[in-house]
Order: structure tokens, then sequence, then C-alpha cells
């Protein structure tokens, strides 16, 4: 009875000494897991609400695992290019949701400026809320001529009853979103109502500019859509694959 007593007792231990070698070896390996380091963008400077992030405006800072969360982007093809929504510190970790490749709202050196109806002597059908547009001027002595050198960002485009000209089934933004070039294109032919406001995004040298050109009725604006906005989705469609 005794001897049977022993080998249990024996048995017993055993399981405890194995269970006890198995628990230790489970928390060596998580700590070794939180003590890896993962190498995650920061800023390199404080960058403000509206900038559009350079390479030169980044740099990596190791953390550990344990610290590292899912917002958080390692991958620098993922912020450059972007346009800060909020503030990044030096040295913060850049989130997913502070930075946006279509943002609406003007940059720090810009307001949103709805452009009289009368300045404009046509604009594309096709262009839509978040589009880049080239401005062109027509009517001037010297001819027509283009504007600005640069692209200029649609904050709105709206219809005479104030709504939002796009397709209500193929929302041409929810396809800038998600990428879509197939759905932002299906919205342009689909959407039928007609362009009576159009609200851009311009610097205060840029409206003073076409404010002093336009306002005596000599020249007016023509707002054409530029392909590069279905470029710069396609891109993102491709990094998302990626």
């Amino acid at each position: 009875m005794n001897r049977k007593r022993n080998v249990l007792i024996g048995l017993i231990a055993a399981a405890l000494s194995a269970l006890l070698v198995y628990g230790m070896y489970q928390l060596q390996v998580r700590q070794i897991d939180l003590q890896e380091t993962v190498e995650v963008i920061v800023p390199s400077r404080f960058i403000a609400t509206g900038e559009r992030i350079t390479g030169d405006m980044l740099s990596v800072k190791k953390m550990t695992k344990a610290s590292y969360g899912e917002e958080m982007i390692i991958d620098p093809a993922l912020v450059i290019g972007r346009e800060t929504a909020v503030p990044l510190g030096l040295g913060e970790p850049v989130l997913g949701w502070k930075i946006s490749p279509y943002r609406l709202l003007p940059a720090r050196d810009q307001a949103t400026f709805q452009i009289p109806k009368g300045y404009i002597l046509s604009v594309s059908n096709g262009i839509r809320a978040g589009d880049r547009v080239i401005v062109y001027l027509s009517g001037q002595e010297q001819g027509s001529l283009r504007l600005f050198r640069e692209l200029v960002t649609v904050a709105s485009v709206k219809n005479s009853g104030n709504q939002e000209v796009d397709d209500l089934n193929k929302s041409n933004m929810m396809s800038m979103a998600n990428g879509n070039v197939e759905g932002m294109y299906a919205s342009r032919r689909d959407a039928n109502a007609m362009i009576d406001y159009i609200n851009l995004n311009l610097t205060e040298e840029q409206w003073l500019e076409i404010d002093r050109l336009c306002n005596s009725g000599d020249a007016k604006l023509v707002i054409a859509f530029s392909p590069l906005s279905l470029e710069l989705t396609d891109m993102k469609g491709k990094e998302a694959v990626q």
C-alpha cells in the first residue's frame, strides 16, 4: 500500500515539475518576445496640421513590441505624400488616423473659397470633391493661359439645391477612400446633376489673383479635371494590394 502511495506521489511530483518547467519556459519566451523591438515611423521635426509629408520630415524610432500599437505605421511609403489631419510632434509615432491622402480641408496656408458664378466660364462636369484640378484663365487680351502652375484641390461641388454632386449608389468619396478607380469613374458617368457651386482650397495670394483678374468681368475661369486624381487613387490601390 505504501509502495503504491509513493509511486503516485512520485508521479504527481514529476507532473508538477514538468508543468513548472513548461511555465518557466513560456514566461521566458514571452519576456524575450516583449523585449524584441520594432521600428516605427516618427516625425524628425514638428509637423503642423495640413502639411504634406516628405521623406526628409521622417525618421524611425525603435520601441519594444509591448509598446507597439496597431495604428502605428512602420512603412514610410504609407506616410510620404499624405497630409496631416492633426499636428505631429517630434519623435511621436505616426498613427494612421492622423494622416490622410485625401484632405478636403485647406492646408495651413490656405482657406476654402467658393468661386463666384460670375467668375466661371466653365467647370468640367466630371469634377468631384477631393479632386485636384487645373485652373485656366480665359478672355484676357493676351489670350487664354494656365493661371496656376500647381494643381488645386476641390473642397466640394454642389448643385443648385446645395447638395453635393455625386452618385448615391456609387459614391465617389467612398470609391476614393477605397482606392477604387473604377468606382470613381462610374460615379462621374452616372451622376447627372449640374455643378452650380464649386469650392476650392486656395492660398490668399491665389484668391486675390483670381479676384483681381475676374472681378471686372473681362476674364473668366475654366476649371478642368486632372487625371492625376485618378492616378493617385490607382497608386493607393496598388499599395493596398501589396
